[in-house]
């Protein structure tokens, strides 16, 4: 078989999908679209009826359709959700590839990939870093890590999910990238609205205040890399130097914030955790370093 024909073969290969919530079927459709046969599984089988109407094949067990693909996509709550559903279909994985994109602490993917290679199958982690609308267009990107030769082998497939960015062969790290990524989404959600209940203790309606509250949330990026050609490298360095921002004189903004807060009746979880941060670093005598300088309290004794 000559190099096209290998190509056009991994480019029509069927691929199983596991778990189909939202983000199952929007990648379920994504590699139907994109000419692959699809088998897919759900725990409710109700949930197929939508992509199979598009051309997906409903398997029976979760055995059958481990065995109907070499790769197996799993979209799941969680991993105990893949031990609840595979276990019982451990003799079918060997030689096929789990791909699993559900979302779980590095130390589970790690002992996941245990598992899995246990039973002789090769084990990608993954994260998905785009809502389920946004699988398959030039806006997606998705986190792997793994063995090199599992992405090597289906990194054609797995690119019509979204960019792929492999980190390494450490099973954990797509998930820790994964799960540091969230912590920054997560936290900014809380931050808009704890600024947009503030706002509307004013009397500014939501619609009003949001404009302007992710105007500036949009803006912190070009804010954090006008300070350093290559954000992060003073921190790597262990420099914090203190020229524009220092921890004095964001620690008082924090200070502002808990207050006008608490004045307003506002819950003041966010700002007292905002708060610590500067204290800590304040305490321990680097009022004088740039805010970067919380890192220390919050990496913990080392």
């Amino acid at each position: 078989m000559n190099e096209q024909q290998n190509r056009t073969t991994r480019q029509n290969s069927t691929v199983t999908v596991i778990g189909l919530g939202p983000m199952g079927q929007a990648m379920t459709r994504t590699l139907l679209t994109a000419g692959h046969p699809v088998t897919v599984w759900n725990r409710t089988a109700s949930r197929a009826d939508g992509v199979v109407s598009d051309g997906a094949t409903l398997a029976a067990t979760p055995s059958e359709a481990v065995e109907a693909c070499d790769l197996v996509i799993l979209s799941l709550t969680d991993y105990q959700a893949m031990y609840d559903i595979l276990d019982g279909a451990t003799e079918s994985l060997a030689g096929r590839t789990l791909v699993n994109l559900s979302s779980d602490t590095p130390d589970r993917t790690r002992e996941a990939a245990t598992w899995a290679a246990g039973h002789g199958a090769a084990f990608l982690a993954g994260g998905v870093m785009v809502p389920a609308p946004m699988v398959g267009t030039e806006a997606a990107h998705v986190y792997y890590s793994g063995r090199d030769e599992a992405m090597e082998r289906h990194l054609t497939t797995l690119t019509l999910l979204g960019t792929p960015k492999h980190l390494g062969e450490d099973p954990g790290l797509a998930q820790m990238m994964y799960q540091a990524q969230l912590a920054v989404f997560l936290t900014t959600l809380s931050g808009l609205m704890h600024a947009t209940a503030m706002l509307g203790t004013a009397g500014m309606k939501a619609k009003e205040a949001l404009p302007e509250l992710l105007s500036s949330a949009d803006s912190i990026g070009d804010i954090l890399r006008a300070g350093e050609e290559t954000p992060g490298t003073a921190l790597d360095a262990g420099e914090h130097p203190g020229d524009l921002s220092t921890v004095t004189m964001m620690g008082a903004t924090s200070d502002h914030i808990v207050e006008t807060s608490t004045s307003l009746g506002l819950d003041i979880a966010l700002p007292l955790a905002v708060q610590a941060h500067y204290r800590r670093a304040i305490r321990d005598g680097h009022g004088s370093d740039n805010w970067t300088r919380i890192i220390d309290s919050i990496r913990g004794p080392r």
